[in-house]
C-alpha cells in the first residue's frame, strides 16, 4: 500500500472509538454494534465488531459480510468502517470487521509479513466461525479495498467451505511486480513502511496497554521493511500468499481505479479466473468510487448488495446476467492532480480482451518521430540523469502535473497531429532494442497525450529492471554494449486522444524516487527503424462504445458524531519539496504529512516524514529517512509511538536501519533497533 493509499484512508477514515453514545446512535438507525470475541485454535483471541440489523428478528439467519485488516478496526480505519459496514448492515447482513492478529485489539504477536500464512490460516478460522452462529444463514462474503482486496482475492484462491462470494476492491494478487515494495520489480519506498513498521508496535484503543507481555509480542516484532528488502527478486516469498486463479471457484466482484496502481489484477482474473467474475473500472484513484478526489463518483455499496443478495441469499435479481466489464475510458485533458471531474465516457465489454480490438504499432523514428511505417535505422543515445521523475509521482497511479519536467530527461517520440480519435482500452506493448555501458540498467517508458498548447497528460507507463528481462526470478547482469531486445507491458489504460493532440512515448533510464537508482553512471542507446524496430503496440478499440445503464450518484455517508478533526495535511498530492545542490549533483525530495482527532477518550496527533536523497554522478549514493510519530494524548498519560527508518546504498550495499521506540509522558519507555547490511541484488 503506497502513500497515496493511506493518504486517502487517513484522511477519509479519521479515528475514533465507538463508545455508548455512539453505540446508541448506531441502533437508533436501525444497526446495533456488538463486540466479539474469535478464538483460534492455538489459543489468541481476535477482536470482531458485528454491524447488526437492529431489527433482526429470532430466528432470522442472515449472510456475513467480512473485513479483515490490521489497520485497527476501533480507532484507525473506524470512522470509514462504519460508513461501509452500518450500510450493509441495513441491507440484511451481518457486517464483520475483524483486527488481524498482533494489530488493534486483537490478541497475539503480529505476523513477520503482510498477507502471512499465518493470518491466512486465522481468516479461514474466522469465516467458519461467522458461518455457525445462531444468526447466520451459513455463507459468507468477503469485500474490502487494498489489503481487504487483497486478502479477499487470497481466501477465495484458498476456497473455505462457508466463503461464497467476494467484493475486491483496488487490489492485486502480484505482489512482487504490483504492491507496494518493488514497482514492476524495481524496489521501491514510501510511507507504507514507515506507517505498518510504527503501526507493529502500537498496543489497542481506548487502554492502551503497555505492560511487559504487549511491548514484548509488538514492540519487539521485527520490521517487515527489513524482510522485504531481503527479497530483491520473485520468487516462492513472495508468491507464497497466493495459490492460483485457478484455485478460484467463487463468483469475484471486481471494483479498480485507472489513477490506481492495482488496476491490472482485473483484466487478467476477467481472463483466467473460470468462477463468474464482473468488473467495474472508473477513473478513480486508491479510493472507494464514492469518494474517490477524482470522478465521476458513484455509488458501489447499491452494486455490492446486490452482488451478495444473489450469491449469498439467492436473490433473482438478473446480476449474473450483467456486463463483465464496464469501464470508463478517459478522453483528452489537460494535466493537474487536483481533485476534479475527468472527462470520458463509460462503455461495457462483455469479453476480455475486447472482441473488437486491433493492435496499432507505432514505431520509434528518428527525428523523435512516431511512425505507422518504417524508418531508417538510427541509434539515439541518453545519458542517464537518476534524479529525474520527480513528475511521475509515487507509483503508477493518479492524476499528475505536466510531464515536460521530466520528459526534459528522456528520448521522447511524438506522433503526428492526429486527424481522428484514437482509442485504447487494454495493456500497452513495448519492444525496444537497447544497449547500456553499465552491468545493470532499468528502462522506463511512460505513454502521453501532448495538447495542442504543448502540454503533456500522463496516461500510463513501466518499467522494466534490465536485469529481470527474462525472469523477475532469476535476474541477469546485463553485458555493457551489448544490446537486448526488451519487451513489457504498460499498465491498463482507457483512453481517447483527440483531434488536434498527438501521442508521446517517452523513454528513460530513471524514475525517482518512486524508483530506487540503478548504482552506475552511464548512457543507454536506443536502436530505431530496420526489422524488428523498437515501437509501441496500443490496443485500440472502437469508438463510440456501447453504454450501460445509469449508475446511481454517491449516498450519504454515516460517521460517528463523538469525534472533531482539528486538521491536517495529508491530501494528495500532499506536501512536497524539491531541492537541487547544483554544485554536487544532489537532489533531495521531501514529503510530510499531518493529522489531529479528538476522540472521547482523548485525543491523537501523527505525522510522517519522508526524505530521499540522490547524486546523479554516483547514483550509487543514495538513501531515504523515514520519520513516523503517533502522539496517543490520554486522560492520565501521554503515550509517543515514534520509528526511525533509514536506507541507504553504495554499488553493493543497501544499509537497513529502523528504530522503534515508545515513550510515556516523554520518558522513554521502549525501544529496539534492527539493523543489516544487505546485499544488492541486481538492484
Amino acid at each position: 500500500m503506497s502513500i497515496q493509499k493511506r493518504l486517502t484512508l487517513i484522511l477519509g477514515a479519521i479515528l475514533f472509538s465507538i463508545g455508548a453514545c455512539g453505540a446508541q446512535a448506531a441502533a437508533s438507525r436501525g444497526v446495533k454494534l456488538v463486540s466479539a470475541s474469535i478464538t483460534m485454535k492455538d489459543g489468541v483471541r481476535l477482536a470482531a465488531t458485528l454491524y447488526m440489523p437492529a431489527n433482526l428478528r429470532r430466528g432470522e439467519r442472515l449472510p456475513a459480510l467480512l473485513e479483515y485488516l490490521p489497520y485497527r478496526k476501533d480507532d484507525d480505519t473506524a470512522s470509514d468502517d462504519y460508513g461501509q459496514h452500518a450500510y450493509f448492515a441495513q441491507h440484511g447482513y451481518v457486517s464483520v470487521r475483524v483486527d488481524i492478529r498482533g494489530f488493534g485489539n486483537s490478541g497475539g504477536v503480529p505476523p513477520t509479513r503482510e498477507y502471512s500464512q499465518q493470518e491466512q490460516l486465522d481468516g479461514e478460522q474466522v469465516i467458519a466461525w461467522l458461518a455457525h452462529q445462531a444468526w447466520s444463514n451459513g455463507n459468507v462474503g468477503m469485500f474490502g479495498i487494498s489489503w481487504g482486496g487483497f486478502n479477499s482475492i487470497q481466501m477465495a484462491m484458498r476456497r473455505p467451505k462457508a466463503l461464497k462470494a467476494i467484493l475486491a476492491i483496488e487490489a492485486t494478487e502480484a505482489l512482487f511486480k504490483e504492491d507496494v515494495h518493488y514497482m514492476d520489480g524495481v524496489m521501491h519506498v514510501d510511507e507504507f513502511e514507515v506507517s505498518m513498521d510504527l503501526d507493529q508496535g502500537r498496543s489497542g484503543a481506548p487502554q492502551f496497554p503497555v505492560d511487559e507481555d504487549t511491548l514484548a509480542k509488538r514492540m519487539d516484532s521485527p520490521p517487515w521493511s527489513l524482510d522485504y528488502f531481503r527479497h530483491q527478486r520473485d520468487g516462492a516469498f513472495w508468491r507464497q500468499p497466493t495459490k492460483s486463479f485457478e484455485d478460484i471457484r467463487i463468483p469475484c466482484f471486481l471494483i479498480g481505479g485507472l489513477q490506481d496502481g492495482y488496476r491490472d489484477s482485473i483484466p487478467r482474473m476477467l481472463e483466467h479466473v473460470q468462477a463468474p467474475v464482473r468488473a467495474w473500472v472508473g477513473p478513480w484513484n486508491h479510493d472507494f468510487p464514492n469518494s474517490s478526489i477524482y470522478g465521476p463518483r458513484v455509488e458501489w455499496r447499491d452494486q455490492a448488495v446486490r452482488w451478495f443478495d444473489h450469491w449469498l441469499k439467492g436473490v433473482n435479481n438478473g446480476v449474473e446476467r450483467e456486463p463483465r466489464l464496464v469501464v470508463y475510458q478517459e478522453s483528452s485533458h489537460p494535466p493537474g492532480a487536483a481533485p476534479q471531474i475527468v472527462p470520458g465516457a463509460w462503455r461495457v465489454e462483455d469479453s476480455w480482451p475486447p472482441r473488437d480490438a486491433k493492435p496499432l504499432s507505432l514505431n520509434l523514428a528518428m527525428n523523435r518521430t512516431l511512425s505507422a511505417g518504417g524508418s531508417r535505422e538510427t541509434i539515439d543515445h541518453l545519458k542517464y540523469v537518476p534524479s529525474a521523475g520527480t513528475e511521475a509521482g509515487f507509483w503508477w497511479g493518479e492524476l499528475l502535473s505536466d510531464q515536460r519536467s521530466v520528459d526534459a530527461f528522456s528520448l521522447t517520440y511524438d506522433s503526428e497531429v492526429l486527424t481522428q480519435p484514437v482509442s485504447i482500452l487494454g495493456f500497452p506493448h513495448v519492444h525496444l532494442n537497447a544497449a547500456v555501458d553499465a552491468p545493470l540498467a532499468d528502462w522506463v517508458v511512460r505513454l502521453e497525450d501532448i495538447a495542442p498548447n504543448g502540454s503533456a497528460t500522463a496516461i500510463t507507463g513501466a518499467a522494466l529492471n534490465g536485469a529481470q528481462r527474462r525472469s523477475m526470478e532469476h535476474p541477469e547482469a546485463l553485458k555493457p554494449g551489448e544490446e537486448y531486445p526488451l519487451d513489457f507491458d504498460l499498465h491498463l489504460a482507457a483512453w481517447v486522444w483527440q483531434p488536434g493532440h498527438r501521442i508521446r512515448v517517452s523513454v528513460s533510464n530513471a524514475l525517482w524516487p518512486m524508483l530506487w537508482p540503478t548504482p552506475y553512471p552511464m548512457t543507454s542507446a536506443l536502436r530505431l527503424g530496420g526489422e524488428n524496430a523498437s515501437a509501441i503496440t496500443l490496443p485500440t478499440v472502437p469508438l463510440p462504445g456501447r453504454a450501460p445503464g445509469a449508475f446511481a450518484a454517491p449516498e450519504p455517508i454515516e460517521r460517528p458524531g463523538d469525534i472533531t478533526e482539528p486538521g491536517g495535511d495529508y491530501a494528495w498530492p500532499g506536501t512536497f519539496k524539491f531541492e537541487r545542490d547544483e554544485g554536487q549533483q544532489k537532489s533531495t525530495v521531501t514529503w510530510h504529512g499531518t493529522t489531529a482527532v479528538n476522540f472521547p477518550w482523548g485525543s491523537f496527533k501523527h505525522s510522517e516524514t519522508l526524505t530521499y536523497h540522490v547524486t546523479d554522478a554516483d547514483p550509487a549514493d543514495s538513501a531515504v529517512e523515514g520519520e513516523g510519530e503517533s502522539v496517543e494524548q490520554l486522560k492520565d498519560r501521554v503515550l509517543t509511538y515514534r520509528g526511525h527508518l533509514t536506507l541507504s546504498s553504495d554499488s553493493k550495499t543497501f544499509h537497513y536501519r529502523y528504530t522503534r521506540e515508545l515513550l510515556r509522558d516523554g520518558q522513554m519507555l521502549r525501544t529496539k533497533t534492527w539493523q543489516e547490511d544487505i546485499p544488492r541484488d541486481l538492484q
